[in-house]
Formats: C-alpha cells, sequence, structure tokens
C-alpha cells in the first residue's frame, strides 16, 4: 500500500513499492493524461512534476513518490482557467498528433517556474522531450510567447 499525494488529493494505492510511478497514475489512480512512451525515461511522454522538477514517472517508483507533491497534467490547470502554457499551446496550435504533449506540456511549465525568461540554450537543455511529429518549433515559439508577457 502506497500513499500518493496527486494534483492536491491522498491516493491510498494497492501497489508494489518498485512499482514506476507512471504506472501507480495511470492504473491504479485512474489518470491517464500522462503517457506512456519509452518506458526508459528517455523519451520524456510522462513527464511529472515532483515537488515542482520535471520527471519521467517511467524511471521513478512509487516508494521514490512517497511523501512528494506530484503534479500531473490533468492537476496543472488551476479551476476552470487553464495554465499559461496550455493557453499557448492551443494559440500557438502545437499539438499535431498530441500523444507526447503532455508530458511537452509538464516539461515546459517546470521549465518557466524556473526560468520565466529561458533563452534557447535554456530551452535546448531543459526541454529533451521527443515529438514524433517534429513540433518543435512550435514548442520553441510558445516558450517565446509567454515568456515576452
Amino acid at each position: 500500500m502506497a500513499d500518493l499525494t496527486i494534483n492536491g488529493k491522498t491516493f491510498k494505492l494497492d501497489v508494489e513499492p518498485d512499482t514506476p510511478l507512471l504506472w501507480a497514475i495511470r492504473e491504479n489512480a485512474g489518470l491517464t493524461g500522462t503517457k506512456y512512451g519509452c518506458g526508459i525515461a528517455q523519451c520524456g511522454a510522462c513527464t511529472i512534476h515532483m515537488d515542482g522538477v520535471a520527471m519521467r514517472s517511467c524511471g521513478v517508483t512509487v516508494s521514490e513518490a512517497e511523501g512528494k507533491k506530484i503534479t500531473t497534467i490533468e492537476g496543472l490547470a488551476s479551476g476552470d482557467s487553464l495554465h499559461k502554457v496550455q493557453e499557448a499551446w492551443i494559440a500557438q496550435d502545437v499539438p499535431q498528433c498530441g500523444y507526447c504533449q503532455s508530458g511537452m506540456i509538464m516539461a515546459v511549465a517546470a521549465l518557466l517556474n524556473e526560468k520565466p525568461k529561458p533563452t534557447d540554450a535554456d530551452i535546448d537543455e531543459a526541454i529533451t522531450n521527443i515529438c514524433r511529429c517534429g513540433t518543435f518549433a512550435q514548442v520553441r515559439e510558445a516558450i517565446h510567447t509567454i515568456a515576452s508577457a
């Protein structure tokens, strides 16, 4: 049994301590916005925030996540208002197939929390998520739009 705090709610989940956090979030907590991509913490489709830091949830165990504040794409927005990254995604028409976008949005939100005015070098260093549709130019444009607001 594990107690996880996800999007401000406590979930008591019947999972083994070494269960990847991604599966606890998706299969046990029922929050399917976080996507499975590569399973080896490389592609970023499963990016969440743990204590405000972008993490690839397939590479984190449930035992490592206990006691931490976990935020998924479902918890990024506040009330009925979208997060500024979600708004920019819509305005810039960023998503194509959309599969990787929840992880990409979470990575960008963490970057902007840390560096509100990131340079291209900051973006290149922080946003290593893989988008098979090649939306990287739109992602960069959305980040700069948010940073210049």
